[in-house]
C-alpha cells in the first residue's frame, strides 16, 4: 500500500471540496495519482456533493415504509433544494429505500458525530479492553480500537451502514450519487422507526 502524505491529502481536498478521509481513501484506492483519484472521486459523487454540501435544503419528503407483518414502521426525512427534484421518481424511490434500510438495520443515528458521547466513550472502552486482553501493545492497541470502531459506525449509523440491496456501497455512497445525477445538495434529517409493542416491553422491564 502506497504511503500517502498529509500534504498530499490537503491539496486534494483543496482541489475537491471533499473531506480528509475520502480524500486519504482516494489516493489510497489510487496509488496516490492525484489525477485518477480525482477521477475516483467525481466516480462516486464525493466531490460534485462537497460542492453542493453547503447550499440550503428546505424542500424534500418524508419518505415511509411498513413492514409486511405490520409491526415495524419507519418515517424518514430526506430533504433538498427545489420542490421538483423532491417530486422525481428518484428522489421518491431512494426515500423509500432509505425507510427500507432503517427498518432491516435498525440504526441509532444519521451520522458518527450524532453517536451519544456516554455511548461511544462505552464502546472504545469494551474494544480497547478487549484488544489488551489479546496481549496487544498499547499503541497496535489504539489502532484496533479505531478499526472496530469504524466497524461500529457501520452497525449503528445509517450514512455508515452498507445498503441492504447492495453491501458493495453504503448510504452515503448511494445519497452522494443521487446528488451527482439531480444535481442539487441533499441531507437526510430525522428519523423514526417503531416496532410494534416495543416501548410497552421496555416499560415492563423497567418496573
Amino acid at each position: 500500500m502506497a504511503e500517502i502524505s498529509a500534504n498530499a491529502v490537503k491539496v486534494l481536498r483543496e482541489k475537491t471540496g471533499v473531506g480528509m478521509m475520502d480524500c486519504k481513501k482516494a489516493l489510497v484506492e489510487c496509488a496516490g495519482n492525484e489525477e485518477k483519484a480525482i477521477a475516483y472521486l467525481r466516480e462516486k459523487g464525493l466531490a460534485k456533493a462537497a460542492k453542493k454540501a453547503g447550499r440550503a435544503t428546505s424542500q424534500g419528503l418524508i419518505g415511509s415504509y411498513i413492514h409486511n407483518n405490520g409491526k415495524i414502521g419507519v418515517m424518514v426525512e430526506l430533504k433538498c433544494e427545489t420542490d421538483f427534484v423532491a417530486k422525481s421518481d428518484k428522489f421518491k424511490e431512494f426515500a423509500k429505500d432509505l425507510a427500507m434500510q432503517i427498518a432491516a438495520a435498525s440504526p441509532l443515528c444519521v451520522t458518527p458525530d450524532q453517536v451519544p458521547a456516554d455511548l461511544l466513550a462505552k464502546e472504545r472502552e469494551i474494544f480497547k479492553h478487549q484488544a489488551m486482553q489479546e496481549g496487544k501493545p498499547e499503541a497496535i492497541a489504539e489502532k484496533i480500537v479505531d478499526g472496530r470502531l469504524k466497524k461500529y459506525y457501520s452497525e449503528v449509523c445509517l450514512l455508515e451502514q452498507p445498503f441492504i440491496k447492495d453491501d458493495k456501497k453504503t448510504i452515503k455512497e448511494l445519497l452522494n450519487e443521487l446528488i451527482g445525477v439531480l444535481g442539487e445538495n441533499m441531507q437526510i434529517g430525522r428519523f423514526t422507526r417503531m416496532v410494534l409493542g416495543e416501548d410497552a416491553e421496555a416499560d415492563a422491564a423497567e418496573e
